[in-house]
């Protein structure tokens, strides 16, 4: 005899009716790597993939997502040259600011965020101006600096900026300095709750951005505080945030849900770069239904409470989402 559960499991038009969370192309963003040349597009050997971009790879990459339904990115810098602030992040011709240009003319459909953070630009690897004395991120200096980046950003035409670096009060800081210069308008998605994580190694091989020295355990979070976890994003919400973010996401999936219980604002989660590669590893050794489990752990994602996925995966599930 089939009980109700049974009964209504039995039909895939009844199941796909019964869905209760839904995977949909428009949840991704798409993660772009831009360094200055021509014809570049180099793979990354930890990230199978992923790649390096030229701006006019970049423009062509843009077409292809638009073709599969994906019309959002987020941009990240490599330069040329570092220095000690990260002054290329802070030009109004530095890689980020000249693809922001390139890609809107091209592309004006193609919503453009930029990740907001000095650690791809500095010659030290952390993510803004150092301290001598404390050896760590001098916090009031880098609010300033990630002022000046966000409004070179906004001169370029970025959609929204996304600030990473976890600077106490850049949400608040930001928003003043984006009001006070006639960019109100630019939204903010502020990586809200983001950890000192070992899930992102292989990203700081694209992004050539592993600190020089020590870690960045003095400005993330500690991945044991659930608590600290809530009050990080609860007072960037307070500070201004349009957008709230918790990353990793596949290890806290518990601090997705608490944060989605605990505020109704937009929830983004970064499907980052370790978890991608551990699912590619996987089934390069056979070991993994590599399809199936990618969609199930995004689909784990939304479930959790996220509205928007940053994911390496994005034109992977769009194409199966689509039928393709």
């Amino acid at each position: 005899m089939f009980a109700r559960f049974r009964r209504r499991r039995l039909s895939p038009v009844l199941r796909d009716m019964l869905r209760e969370t839904k995977l949909d192309v428009s949840d991704f963003i798409y993660p772009l790597f831009i360094r200055s040349g021509e014809g570049i597009k180099n793979e990354v050997a930890s990230m199978p993939g992923v790649y390096q971009m030229s701006i006019d790879t970049a423009i062509k990459e843009c077409q292809e997502l638009k073709n599969l339904g994906i019309y959002s990115i987020i941009l990240f810098g490599i330069p040329d040259i570092k220095d000690s602030v990260g002054s290329d992040a802070m030009c109004d011709h530095g890689i980020i600011a000249t693809a922001v240009r390139e890609i809107k003319k091209a592309h004006p459909d193609i919503f453009v965020i930029t990740d907001l953070c000095f650690c791809e630009y500095t010659d030290h690897g952390h993510c803004g101006v150092l301290d001598p004395v404390l050896e760590t991120v001098d916090n009031d200096i880098t609010l300033q600096n990630l002022g000046k980046q966000a409004l070179v950003h906004a001169k370029a035409g970025v959609d929204m900026i996304a600030p990473s670096g976890m600077m106490d009060g850049m949400i608040e800081s930001l928003r003043e300095a984006l009001d006070n210069n006639g960019y109100s308008h630019i939204p903010i998605m502020s990586y809200s709750t983001k950890f000192a994580s070992a899930y992102y190694g292989p990203f700081r091989d694209v992004a050539e951005s592993a600190p020089s020295f020590g870690d960045r355990r003095s400005y993330q979070m500690d991945p044991a505080n659930r608590r600290e976890a809530i009050l990080e994003s609860i007072e960037d919400e307070k500070q201004g945030a349009d957008i709230l973010m918790v990353k990793p996401a596949l290890a806290y999936m518990d601090i997705i849900r608490d944060i989605r219980e605990a505020s109704q604002l937009p929830l983004a989660v970064y499907n980052v770069s370790g978890e991608y590669s551990m699912l590619k590893m996987a089934a390069k050794a056979g070991v993994i239904d590599y399809e199936r489990v990618m969609m199930e752990t995004l689909l784990g994602f939304k479930r959790a409470g996220a509205d928007i996925i940053i994911t390496y995966h994005a034109k992977e599930a769009a194409k199966l989402l689509n039928g393709n």
